[in-house]
């Protein structure tokens, strides 16, 4: 089929070929009832399917592949449970701004609203999670959906779309055409910035001395680095990112700051405090970063740059607002500004450097430190994409771990999905699959989605997980030793499974560690096995995750290790 052409093909059929049309090459997905005219048309396709074994791991490893290569993901699902286990997935896609399409089996047209048997009213239940959703009442419709849910998810503010097929428009026989535009009423993305916003912009730059970049995820979804990086040295400003925004800098270069926020650096969050301008970029001055509002950055001018116009002024005032693309917007931007005077404020960050840099207490020399496997996985896999669950380790990956190249960094943000990490490090393996994918979990995260190292087993995906068990959910614990007088209410977990036997149950391969000498002989052989493996290391059960803003502080009242 070629664009302008027509050919006589079922519902199921066509869709197919129009996700051929979009330049997909991989799915992840799970079959079902209401879903299986499309997964018979599937068999002689040349497209690549993942067969998960939980559906809320194909949304999540639709989401990795969109982080690792920049493109859309792909889920699949059944009807009823089947479209709703995705919701977690979809969810956390929405909140961190990733452009996925799930496609979703329905009931036939005639027994919708019927209460039939596994129907779920999908589009009404994720439109508060998606920029977009579809119920396809006309065969006749799927190529237009098709093009249009693409071209949603991909532009302006990426974000997941769902499109649902009921079984009978699978089955129904159309003429395909598919459309070689998308025309949208109200849907128009500002990707360009307004050039005098971008001048006023300038003015605030050359009358600062003390500027601060604040980038988040937008700048990598952008693919805004280069421009990033050119920016600061461009004013001489330091950068401090979003934990969504790391890897959009590399963690060495001298102008980087650290992550802001609750479990941010100390130096990025005093910087931040004492700066007289905010230049923020794809951020949305969420509550992890900002602390106590009123308390926020109190002399400081803000420029916002942000694609998406509702993000402007919704928390925090800005001064000069740029609608528009952080890439295109940078470029313009870079043509009006010149070095700021900030020699003082960049010798003053780098001495707030040394006075407070990260760091943690060994309790002894047999004791590991989750900290300190961080630092081993960051030396022996260089250029690895790191994704994380969601807890503790997970500040430890942001804090230890030294990136350099964007699109290496992907973790639940905006939701905190534990059990995201295992599927989306799946979903990065398969669009990266020259690159190390390492995932970091904790015992908690790593179990709500531990069986899709069936699946990598099938498929041969040489992911490794590297599991910091602590016997705790750690996160709450911190919150119960710190705030609720170690009062450790369900939340002690240790012992509850062997994690070395748990690998070796599903074929992959297990190793452990337990002394410090041990932790890097164990992460060298996971990844120099080229198997799906699982590396657990046993780390100190009461480690705590420091610098750490108390809720409800400003981000400069910080609770620091030498506190505690």
């Amino acid at each position: 089929m070629t664009t302008g052409s027509t050919e006589k093909v079922n519902g199921a059929k066509a869709l197919i070929k129009c996700l051929e049309k979009e330049g997909v090459d991989t799915l992840f997905g799970y079959p079902g009832g209401q879903i299986i005219p499309f997964y018979n048309e599937l068999y002689d396709s040349d497209l690549r399917h993942i067969l998960v074994r939980h559906e809320q791991a194909a949304a999540h490893a639709a989401d990795g592949y969109a982080r690792a290569t920049g493109k859309t993901g792909v889920c699949v699902s059944t009807s009823g449970p089947g479209a709703t286990n995705l919701v977690t997935g979809i969810a956390t896609a929405y909140m961190d701004s990733v452009p996925i399409v799930a496609l979703t089996g329905q009931v036939p047209r005639s027994l919708i609203g019927n209460d039939a048997f596994q129907e779920a009213d999908i589009t009404g239940i994720t439109m508060p999670i998606t920029k977009h959703n579809y119920l396809v009442q006309d065969p006749l419709e799927i190529p237009r959906i098709v093009k249009e849910a693409f071209h949603i998810a991909s532009t302006g503010r990426p974000g997941p779309v769902l499109i649902d097929l009921p079984k009978d428009v699978q089955n129904i026989e159309i003429d395909l055409q598919y459309p070689d535009k998308v025309a949208l009423r109200g849907y128009k993305p500002t990707y360009k910035g307004n050039t005098q916003q971008i001048k006023r912009a300038a003015e605030e730059i050359a009358n600062s001395c003390r500027p601060i970049i604040y980038a988040g995820g937008g700048v990598i979804s952008s693919n805004a680095s280069a421009e990033l990086v050119e920016m600061a040295e461009t004013l001489m400003a330091p950068v401090t990112t979003t934990l969504m925004g790391i890897s959009a800098i590399p963690t060495e270069h001298p102008l980087y700051v650290g992550m802001l926020g609750m479990h941010g650096c100390k130096y990025a969050n005093y910087a931040v405090q004492e700066s007289d301008l905010i230049i923020a970029v794809g951020a949305r001055f969420d509550d992890r970063v900002t602390g106590k509002l009123e308390s926020f950055a109190p002399n400081a001018r803000v420029i916002h740059i942000d694609v998406d116009p509702a993000e402007i002024s919704k928390n925090v005032k800005v001064h000069v607002p740029i609608v528009g693309d952080a890439k295109q917007i940078l470029k313009s931007l870079i043509k009006y500004v010149r070095r700021c005077n900030s020699t003082e404020w960049i010798e003053k960050i780098k001495q707030w450097k040394k006075e407070y840099p990260l760091a943690y207490r060994e309790v002894c020399s047999d004791t590991i430190m989750p900290q300190f496997v961080v630092e081993q996985i960051s030396e022996v896999c260089k250029d690895a994409i790191i994704v994380t669950e969601v807890g503790q380790h997970q500040m430890w990956s942001a804090q230890y771990f030294k990136y350099s190249k964007p699109r290496t960094f992907l973790t639940s943000g905006g939701l905190g999905t534990m059990g995201y990490g295992l599927p989306a490090a799946m979903g990065a393996k398969v669009g990266k699959p020259d690159k190390n994918v390492i995932n970091i979990a904790g015992d908690g995260s790593f179990q709500m989605n531990s069986q899709e190292l069936a699946t990598l087993v099938q498929n041969d995906i040489p992911v490794v997980s590297v599991i910091l068990n602590n016997g705790y959910l750690g996160m709450v614990r911190q919150w119960q030793e710190l705030f609720y007088d170690r009062r450790y209410s369900h939340t002690f977990i240790k012992g509850s499974v062997d994690f070395v036997k748990l690998a070796e149950a599903y074929g992959a391969l297990g190793l452990r560690a337990e002394k410090p000498s041990e932790v890097r002989p164990a992460i060298e052989e996971a990844v120099e096995s080229g198997r799906p493996a699982v590396v657990e290391v046993i780390v100190e059960c009461e480690a705590n995750v420091y610098p750490m803003v108390p809720a409800g502080a400003a981000i400069n009242e910080i609770i620091d290790l030498e506190e505690h």
